[in-house]
């Protein structure tokens, strides 16, 4: 049966970007993602997409999944689809690998809305950013949250973070 995550990382104000880029140098939290969408399928937004610098597109190790309206956007060694349901409906008989929703926010959006969303995995930063762009609000009863890691400020780190599992009940 596929399986359905998501990967953020939100401030205070839930901000996830700010001009279609990061806020913030976090290594451990970019381990983090690195670790845990390693040899699985990451599904982003075309903007999403551009904004990760051309040396590192696509992301190593995973199965790039591009999300667009453009119908004739390409893209190098990833797959297009022009709907989330069509990426889905893709990889429906998928069984072991895993679907990570990487956003951006209107991604994010879908999926939340989405039935087949299961777990998610949310690094909260401890620090305001002003960003423009941000992770949805969501149903916090409808999940399970366990903390599983937390990251203090340090020479490399400008905030503290921790990590969140939310399981769907």
């Amino acid at each position: 049966m596929m399986k359905v995550s998501l990967i953020v990382a939100v401030d205070l104000e839930k901000g996830i970007g700010r001009d279609n880029d990061l806020m913030w140098h976090l290594p451990a939290d970019m381990q983090f993602f690195k670790e845990t969408t390693k040899g699985q399928i990451v599904v982003m937004g075309r903007k999403n997409y551009d904004s990760i610098p051309e040396k590192f597109r696509p992301l190593p190790g995973r199965q790039n999944v591009i999300l667009t309206h453009n119908q004739s956007f390409q893209a190098e060694d990833c797959l297009v689809f022009h709907s989330l349901n069509d990426c889905f409906s893709h990889f429906k008989n998928e069984n072991t690998r895993t679907i990570f929703i990487i956003g951006g926010g209107e991604v994010y959006r879908l999926a939340l809305a989405s039935e087949l969303l299961q777990e998610m995995f949310i690094t909260t930063v401890n620090k305001v950013y002003g960003a423009d762009t941000f992770f949805p609000d969501f149903d916090e009863s409808l999940w399970e949250k366990s903390k599983i890691g937390y990251h203090e400020a340090d020479d490399k780190h400008e905030a503290d973070f921790t990590f969140w599992h939310y399981k769907k009940k």
